[in-house]
């Protein structure tokens, strides 16, 4: 992938994830291609395209952090399925961080790209998510926790270098840039990006801390929108009592596969770009 592959291989990730579907939101389209040329300048050897007849097709996005390695986007236009341009993907891919000590993806449930994960030897963690509209009558207290902002960053990169094995730190400027994207701490355990009702990102160094800090984001949800919980892995029995005490629903998602040293990844709720 090259800069000037950004905007094309953006709108083949954004419209096979809709499922072909354009969402027509230009906030959603800018902050996709801010995904993309951002880890495309960070990792030009995990960011690779499929042409054909000179337009892009396809495109696989992978990231090393601190010889952790994760998948943040893998699509493929319908059109070209099935002809293993996807595998060309992701083995272009993959090989960027074939020496990394850890390896981390999140998936969609589609059996396909189930399948190919599952054959790169790592370890599949079946997920669940929650969502709903939290109860007014049962929002939780929020004490100890505080909207950071850009002065967390490194707070939030320490937590998450213990829980993950690897920091986020170049990544979680680029998160905290789109609208309505906020950075809670609970002092220097814990910390959640919250964006459009959505948990971007959690970890804590201990599962009090974790609770707090997804109650804040739940509590300060707004009013009468749905919030999204995403890649509740077990373990995370945290965040489902947090979740079900606050009124929302659980549902089947995608899993994650996991393999080498990274770390005991709980508490933690990872980010669907930057794992």
């Amino acid at each position: 992938m090259t800069p000037a592959d950004v905007a094309a291989a953006e709108a083949v990730g954004r419209g096979v994830l809709s499922g072909g579907a354009d969402p027509g939101d230009d906030a959603l389209a800018e902050r996709g291609r801010r995904r993309v040329a951002h880890l495309q300048r960070t990792d030009p050897g995990g960011a690779w395209v499929a042409e054909h007849d000179g337009r892009v097709v396809g495109l696989a996005l992978a990231l090393v952090r601190e010889g952790v390695w994760g998948l943040s986007l893998f699509a493929v236009a319908p059109a070209h399925q099935c002809r293993g341009v996807g595998r060309r993907l992701l083995e272009a891919a993959f090989d960027h961080g074939r020496d990394a000590r850890g390896h981390l993806i999140l998936s969609t449930g589609h059996p396909a790209a189930m399948r190919r994960y599952a054959r790169l030897g790592l370890e599949l963690r079946p997920c669940v998510a929650a969502a709903g509209i939290v109860d007014p009558v049962r929002r939780p207290a929020v004490d100890g926790v505080r909207e950071a902002g850009a002065e967390g960053v490194a707070t939030a990169d320490a937590i998450g270098r213990a829980v993950r094995g690897a920091g986020h730190g170049p990544d979680l400027p680029v998160l905290l840039e789109a609208a309505d994207t906020r950075l809670l701490l609970a002092g220097d355990r814990a910390f959640a990006v919250v964006r459009d009702d959505r948990i971007a990102l959690l970890a804590g160094r201990d599962e009090d801390a974790a609770t707090r800090v997804l109650d804040a984001a739940l509590a300060t949800s707004r009013p009468g929108a749905t919030i999204t919980v995403e890649f509740l892995t077990a373990g995370q029995d945290w965040a489902v009592r947090a979740c079900l005490d606050a009124g929302l629903a659980l549902s089947p998602d995608g899993p994650l596969f996991a393999g080498g040293d990274i770390g005991p990844l709980r508490p933690y709720l990872p980010s669907g770009a930057y794992l």
